[in-house]
């Protein structure tokens, strides 16, 4: 059986001396095996402690060697650490989410949550249909979610390219991800995308994505 290894709690801790923020990897909220079999102990094993870990070092990277520039009044190494800051950033934020947004235990949407997925698209059925449509439909890696615009109090479906962050780059609080990079499932369903994206909804944590919703409408 994987366990879940345990790193620092947190999303952030203290650099020794500069008082200045580090990002971490977040624990995971299960097993590594409670999961399957939609998604097994070995894709999570590597996609937590080895994917997910890999962004959080590299944002550490970035950002000490932004604020080094910043100091020096480096404009043009700011500008160049820009694609490094908002792939690594994105992909710690997009897997924070994402492992809280799975559970073998998910249940069902809040009653809120389901007048919202009713008005707006009809059915829970349409919104898994629609949202699975899109997460299939991603070309390359990347992402589809559900989120919520805040303007026209909507729920609303997006993909997104490589680990572009939804709010940041289409301005909709996500509810809820399905990380389509290969490294998410192939070990286990091949090229065979749709069997993935189909399965993941048996692990859907509706009780997080409920509880997502609930704060964006704040």
């Amino acid at each position: 059986m994987f366990k879940v290894i345990k790193p620092s709690t947190g999303l952030s801790r203290l650099f020794s001396s500069n008082l200045r923020s580090k990002h971490t990897l977040p624990d995971l909220p299960y097993d590594y095996n409670a999961l399957e079999p939609v998604i097994s102990a070995e894709i999570m094993q590597l996609h937590h402690s080895k994917h997910h870990a890999a962004y959080v070092n590299n944002l550490n990277v970035a950002e000490e060697k932004l604020h080094e520039a910043k100091e020096k009044k480096d404009i043009s190494t700011i500008i160049q650490l820009a694609p490094a800051l908002k792939f690594n950033g994105g992909g710690h934020i997009n897997h924070s989410i994402f492992w809280q947004n799975l559970n073998p235990n998910g249940g069902e949407p809040s009653s809120d949550l389901m007048d919202s997925i009713k008005k707006d698209f009809g059915s829970l059925d349409n919104l898994q249909k629609q949202l699975s449509a899109a997460a299939v439909g991603v070309q390359g890696s990347g992402w589809a979610w559900l989120g919520f615009n805040k303007g026209s109090q909507q729920l609303q479906i997006a993909a997104c390219p490589n680990q572009d962050p939804l709010q940041a780059t289409t301005g909709l609080i996500p509810l809820f991800g399905i990380d389509v990079w290969e490294h998410a499932y192939y070990l286990q369903y091949k090229n065979v995308r749709p069997d993935y994206v189909n399965a993941i909804w048996k692990v859907a944590n509706w009780k997080d994505i409920s509880q997502r919703f609930t704060n964006a409408k704040k």
